[in-house]
C-alpha cells in the first residue's frame, strides 16, 4: 500500500556526496530551520563564474542557489546577466546538452544498494523556491539519493530559467544521481505560447534568442521516460502507442518523409520498450498528425492522459496524444512486470475540467489502481498556477514520491505547500486567441 506524510518541513542535512563526503552544509544552514520560507542570505559572489576546470563542485551549486534565490527577490529580470552571464549560461547548458543527448529514450535506474532511495518529481513550472523547498525537504542529491524530474520545468511560473539551470547543475554534477525527463513544456510551441520564451527574452535582452535557442536545443536532449528498479516506469504523460504496424503505400506526389496510417487497419495498441527506444525524441515539437508521421511515440510520452473510460483513443481534447483506461495500465503494467506507472502532466487546473478524475488538491492522485499495480499523477507545483485570472485561487498542495529498497515499488508521498512569500514579479504569460487553454 502507498504511503503518505505531510512535509514536517525540516531542513534535513545535505548527505554526503559520490566526489565529497564532506560536504558543506551551507544551504541548509543558511535557510530558516523549519517551515516553507524562503532563503534570505546575499550570494556569496557575483557574478557567478564557471569553474576553470571544468568541474562542478556542490559548493559551486550551493552557491548558484543562493544566488538565484537572492536575484529573484532582488533584482529586476533585466539584470539577469550580471548574476549569470552569457557565457556561463552556454558553458553550463552545452555541457549538460552533451550528456542529455547522449542518454537513451528510457533511462533505466537501477544502481542501487541497501541505502538508496529514488525521489520522483512531477511538474515545477518554474516555481524556483518551492524548488529549492522540495530539494532540502526530500534531501538533496547524492550517491544514495537518486532524482527523476517528470518534465515541465518551465512555462506558466517566472523563474523558468533559473530552475531549469539549476537542474541542469545538478545533472553534470551528478549525472547518474539525477535524471532529467522531457515534458510537454520542453517544446518550442509551448515555451512560445505559456511565458518562457518571454522570460528568457527579458533575462537575457540582445542575447536572449540566443538563449532561447540553446535552451530549445537542450530540450530536444530530454530523455522520455525512465525504468526505475525494474518495476516502476516514469513519463511525463504516460502510455504510447504501437507504431510497428506497416503503413499503407505512399500516395504519389507526397514528399518522402510523409507516412501515411490507415486507421481502420492499424487499430490503437500499446507500444513496446523496443520501439521507444527507437523513437526519434530530437525535434522541437512531437509530431501529432499520424497521416504526417509515425514518430509518434515522443508526443504520446509527452502528452496523454488516463482516463475511467476502458481502451486506447486520440486524445482529441488536446490534439495529441492518447486517452487510456484502467485495461490498459492492467495490460501494460502485465505485459512489462510493472507495479507503478508514475506521470505529471495535470495540475488543478486540467483536473478541474475533469470530473471523472480525482482531483490535485494534495499534488498527487491514484487514477487506476488494478490487479497489478497503479497509475499515479503526480504535481509538485503547489499553489499552481503562479499567476491566475481571478482571486480565487486552487492552492493546492505539491507533492513528491519517495522509493526504497528492496523493489521501489511501493509509493510513499511527500505532501507539502508553498513557500510564502512569493517575490512580486510581471506576469510574462502569452494570451493566445483571448485565453490561455489547459497545456
Amino acid at each position: 500500500m502507498p504511503n503518505k506524510k505531510e512535509s514536517d518541513t525540516t531542513v534535513s542535512s545535505l548527505p554526503s556526496d559520490e566526489s565529497n563526503p564532506t560536504i558543506s552544509s551551507t544551504i541548509a544552514s543558511t535557510e530558516h530551520s523549519k517551515g516553507n520560507k524562503p532563503l534570505s542570505s546575499a550570494p556569496v559572489q557575483i557574478p557567478i563564474s564557471y569553474p576553470e576546470d571544468g568541474m562542478l563542485t556542490v559548493e559551486w551549486i550551493q552557491d548558484l542557489t543562493l544566488t538565484f534565490d537572492w536575484s529573484s527577490r532582488n533584482l529586476p529580470p533585466s539584470e539577469f546577466p550580471s548574476v549569470f552571464p552569457v557565457d556561463v549560461f552556454d558553458t553550463l547548458v552545452l555541457t549538460a546538452s552533451k550528456i542529455l543527448h547522449k542518454e537513451p529514450n528510457c533511462v533505466v535506474i537501477d544502481d542501487f544498494d541497501q541505502d538508496s532511495r529514488v525521489v520522483v518529481v512531477g511538474d515545477v513550472h518554474g516555481q524556483l523556491h518551492d524548488v529549492l523547498f522540495l530539494l532540502r525537504d526530500a534531501g538533496f542529491p547524492s550517491k544514495n539519493c537518486f532524482f527523476v524530474f517528470n518534465g515541465d520545468y518551465v512555462d506558466r511560473g517566472a523563474w523558468g530559467l533559473e530552475t531549469f539551470l539549476l537542474l541542469l547543475a545538478w545533472k553534470v554534477f551528478l549525472p547518474h544521481r539525477v535524471y532529467l525527463l522531457r515534458g510537454n513544456h520542453e517544446s518550442k510551441y509551448c515555451t512560445s505560447v505559456y511565458g518562457f520564451e518571454k522570460e528568457v527574452m527579458a533575462k537575457y535582452g540582445d542575447k536572449g534568442k540566443h538563449a532561447y535557442r540553446k535552451c530549445l536545443g537542450c530540450f530536444e536532449g530530454l530523455p522520455l521516460a525512465s525504468l526505475i528498479g525494474k518495476h516502476v516506469f516514469t513519463a511525463h504523460g504516460g502510455l504510447f502507442r504501437s507504431v510497428s504496424h506497416a503503413p499503407s503505400k505512399k500516395p504519389k506526389g507526397k514528399k518522402k518523409n510523409n507516412v501515411v496510417f490507415n486507421p481502420e487497419t492499424n487499430p490503437l495498441s500499446l507500444g513496446s520498450f523496443h520501439e521507444l527506444a527507437k523513437a526519434r525524441r530530437s525535434v522541437l515539437d512531437p509530431p501529432w498528425n499520424p497521416q504526417l508521421s509515425s514518430n509518434l511515440i515522443p508526443g504520446d510520452l509527452l502528452w496523454s492522459d488516463p482516463s475511467m473510460k476502458l481502451g486506447l483513443s486520440e486524445n482529441t481534447e488536446r490534439g495529441i496524444g492518447l486517452l487510456w483506461g484502467p485495461d490498459s495500465t492492467e495490460e501494460f503494467l502485465k505485459k512489462f512486470s510493472l507495479k507503478l506507472i508514475i506521470r505529471s502532466h495535470e495540475g488543478p487546473d486540467a483536473r478541474q475540467k475533469r470530473p471523472d478524475l480525482a482531483g490535485m488538491d494534495n499534488g498527487y492522485t491514484i487514477d487506476h489502481d488494478v490487479e497489478s499495480g497503479m497509475c499515479i499523477t503526480l504535481f509538485s507545483a503547489p499553489d499552481y498556477p503562479q499567476f491566475q485570472a481571478t482571486e480565487e485561487r486552487f492552492r493546492n498542495k505539491g507533492a513528491y514520491i519517495v522509493l526504497k529498497p528492496p523493489k521501489f515499488d511501493i509509493p510513499d508521498f511527500n505532501v507539502f505547500e508553498a513557500v510564502t512569500p512569493r517575490p512580486d514579479v510581471r506576469c510574462l504569460l502569452v494570451y493566445t486567441f483571448g485565453k490561455v487553454g489547459v497545456c
